[in-house]
């Protein structure tokens, strides 16, 4: 009976170090998140200072390259936007205490995936068995 209290109190002190850790994990993810944010707000108001205006020239070879690269400039502006959402829903669930929660099955998404893609919100299991049902939609 001794040796299973022991244990038990081992299990109890490795899940008290694991929700510490995980919580710390996630407040680092927060951090990263903010930067990024920050870093592509900085960029966005940098180009948009730098994007160029519709301009005339003279050879329509350099028009149609002028106009590619600035609608190569917004498209990549629009999916900047759409990550900045991403990032801002991902601090959010920090915020409220939901993050690393898949919204699919309820599980916790584990931290590895969270730390390589921190504004996911499903978890690996959860996200395979969707590209799979796409894929087959696709079909």
């Amino acid at each position: 009976m001794v040796e299973k209290k022991n244990i038990k109190v081992t299990e109890k002190s490795k899940n008290a170090e694991q929700i510490p850790l995980r919580v710390k994990n996630i407040q680092e993810i927060k951090k990263k998140l903010i930067a990024q944010k920050e870093a592509l707000i900085a960029e966005a108001w940098e180009a948009l200072n730098e994007l160029p205006g519709q301009t005339l020239f003279p050879d329509l070879g350099d028009q149609a390259t002028a106009e590619t690269d600035r609608n190569f400039m917004l498209r990549l502006r629009g999916r900047e936007r759409k990550l900045l959402k991403k990032i801002e829903e991902a601090i959010e669930r920090i915020d409220k205490g939901i993050f690393g929660i898949c919204d699919k099955c309820g599980e916790e998404i584990n931290i590895r995936r969270l730390e390589a893609r921190p504004v996911t919100t499903m978890c690996i299991e959860c996200k395979t068995q969707e590209e799979a049902e796409e894929k087959l939609m696709e079909k």
